[in-house]
């Protein structure tokens, strides 16, 4: 994406970051270094050492389990401390992007099957909350919005088309929405009322030596991807790539280190993100949100088994590439 001035109707415009994409991380606010502070400011700052233009924050809507209708904001990351993230962001020279994630207790957001007689109370109300997060966004001048991110058991619905328009009345920026691989994004019909086919890609890549494997996996999804893509005219986001630092993390690489106990192994963490990054830039495609980095900036390290990349060898890595392209 170049740049692009993007006036809205609430009276202000916005000339998007100047660089050739928006690349950089999903950034989740650790407890420890809430956003405003000190050490969220020094992490920040890191990330944008990588040579990222961007940073996704990810405010958490909660629902009790997966068949309720009564959906909240939640208070992780309540509107006072994403307004100040969205400054830090910006002070250092990032594009912003809000990105709500609805948290589901034991379960995720791909799992959230409302019945058909509570659906309409269910779009009712994270329409509301949508609004207000657009309209922090467009106070906060972010560069994109995001309407829902894998959300595979509701995105069907016909009520998504009005919610774009209601959207597109507050906030002034880009908008998409982030389909769960390929299989629900060949499912979206809504695509041509955005600006982009965003997805959240990660597939079973088999064996942690399988690099070969890895490939043809990978190479397989943006295949289907790319093809959704062309069908709308649209640009393909990839909103979240991401794997643990974790033996065994190939064949399962959406799994969290909660789910199972496993030895750290940053060399796999770098190599399968050096895959994604490799095959990306072979299609051009440069708008990528990797799954993740803390605001602490202490955030990973050696032992750590998790997704984060702070402090480990595929932040090194990472930074190689995006510096030398």
């Amino acid at each position: 994406m170049g740049a692009a001035t993007l006036v809205g109707s609430p009276g202000w415009s916005l000339t998007a970051s100047p660089a050739s994409a928006l690349r950089g991380f999903n950034l989740i606010e650790s407890e420890t270094a809430p956003f405003g502070s000190s050490d969220a400011e020094a992490s920040i700052r890191r990330l944008a050492a990588t040579g990222a233009t961007a940073a996704a924050i990810v405010p958490f809507l909660w629902q009790a389990d997966a068949f309720s209708d009564d959906i909240v904001m939640g208070d992780a990351v309540p509107e006072d401390r994403l307004r100040a993230g969205l400054e830090q962001i910006r002070a250092a020279g990032l594009a912003t992007v809000v990105k709500p994630h609805v948290w589901v207790p034991e379960r995720w957001a791909g799992a959230i099957a409302v019945r058909d007689e509570d659906k309409a109370r269910w779009h009712d109300a994270y329409r509301d909350i949508l609004l207000d997060l657009a309209r922090t966004a467009q106070g906060a001048q972010a560069e994109v919005l995001v309407l829902g991110t894998e959300l595979r058991g509701m995105s069907d619905s016909p009520r998504w088309e009005g919610l774009i328009e209601d959207l597109r009345g507050v906030f002034a920026g880009k908008m998409t929405y982030v389909a769960h691989g390929a299989d629900e994004a060949e499912r979206i019909a809504f695509w041509p009322r955005l600006d982009a086919v965003a997805v959240s890609l990660y597939p079973p890549l088999g064996a942690d030596d399988a690099p070969d494997a890895w490939r043809r996996v990978i190479e397989t999804e943006l295949d289907r991807v790319e093809a959704v893509a062309r069908a709308a005219d649209k640009p393909v986001w990839i909103a979240e790539i991401g794997i643990r630092s974790a033996e065994g993390a190939a064949a399962r690489p959406w799994e969290s280190a909660e789910e199972r106990v496993a030895a750290p192994d940053p060399e796999l963490q770098a190599a399968v993100l050096s895959q994604w990054l490799q095959a990306l830039g072979d299609r051009k495609i440069e708008d990528v949100w990797i799954w993740r980095w803390l605001t602490n900036p202490d955030g990973g390290g050696q032992q750590d088994t998790d997704f984060t990349v702070q402090n480990k060898l595929a932040e090194r890595r990472i930074a190689e590439w995006w510096q030398e392209h």
